[in-house]
């Protein structure tokens, strides 16, 4: 009885850690969750639903929030100008990332460590600390009032924590492989091109599921660079719409569940291969 006592309180001892684990991970999930069923609520309420009754289910469900917003052209154009901005500015990411990352991962020159070190500054000024300067720098290159401004703008940024990842990523390749394909006659360029780029399929993934996801939610760039509400992209037409239907909040949490709802699906399956590239070039490196 002894034994099986003690056995008990082993496994009792080796559940309860687990169980805190679950417990706090489950609180989070509350935390984060609780705001988006209260907004997919309202969005499914009438204006005066939502005033009286804003934390219940909606009984009937009202669906004619959503079909005012998709029925204007607006949503649509905004929502085109998210997609061309978010397309770009992750393939200037990935193209320019990883050169630079090749650069400094596997090709020896004077003063290599100095130039990557000062690339990574970088990541010390984030874009709502140099956003006057950036102003400037793209009112003096006549680019105000364009998309090419905030997809330059926003590729900029993204270069540095990118050419990171995607420099440990390099790194763990072996040098032999390189050696063995410069034997067979590969150049430089086709070793990065045929072999190197195939095999970082995953953190190169990952770089461009990261640099999407803060691209669609970018706010604050094309509030300082655009004017023109046809330029608009949808985080910066959510807060107009915001600030236009303030006493409607009906459809405005309608406007915002439908600008949310691709960043979530979009991440719904872009989560695994974020993780496994991150997981793999940690590994790796």
């Amino acid at each position: 009885m002894a034994a099986i006592d003690v056995r008990k309180k082993d496994a009792f001892k080796k559940k309860l850690p687990r169980f805190f684990q679950y417990l706090v991970l489950s609180i989070f999930t509350l935390i984060v969750l609780v705001p988006v069923v209260i907004m997919v609520f309202g969005a499914l309420k009438t204006r005066g639903e939502m005033f009286t009754h804003p934390y219940t289910p909606p009984i009937p469900a009202h669906w004619e929030n959503f079909a005012q917003i998709l029925t204007t052209g607006s949503f649509w154009r905004m929502l085109g100008n998210s997609l061309i901005v978010m397309t770009a500015a992750t393939v200037g990411v990935l193209i320019a990332c990883s050169l630079a990352a090749f650069v400094f991962a596997r090709m020896q020159f004077r003063g290599k460590e100095l130039a990557f070190n000062f690339l990574t500054l970088g990541l010390m000024f984030p874009i709502t600390v140099a956003i006057m300067p950036v102003y400037l720098v793209v009112r003096q290159m006549q680019l105000i009032d364009s998309l090419l401004a905030v997809i330059l703008v926003q590729t900029a940024f993204g270069i540095s924590g990118n050419t990171l990842i995607l420099r440990g990523f390099f790194l763990s390749i072996p040098v032999e492989l390189q050696d063995a394909a410069a034997i067979d006659g590969c150049s430089t360029f086709g070793f990065f091109w045929r072999i190197l780029l195939p095999l970082a399929r995953p953190a190169l993934a990952a770089v461009g599921a990261l640099t999407m996801i803060v691209s669609w939610n970018d706010l604050l760039t094309p509030l300082v660079l655009l004017n023109r509400d046809s330029l608009w992209t949808l985080p910066l037409g959510t807060m107009q719409f915001q600030g236009q239907y303030s006493s409607d909040l009906a459809l405005t949490a309608a406007f915002v569940t439908l600008s949310a709802l691709p960043a979530i699906i979009f991440y719904m399956f872009a989560q695994r291969q974020i993780v496994a590239g991150l997981t793999a070039g940690a590994l790796k490196g």
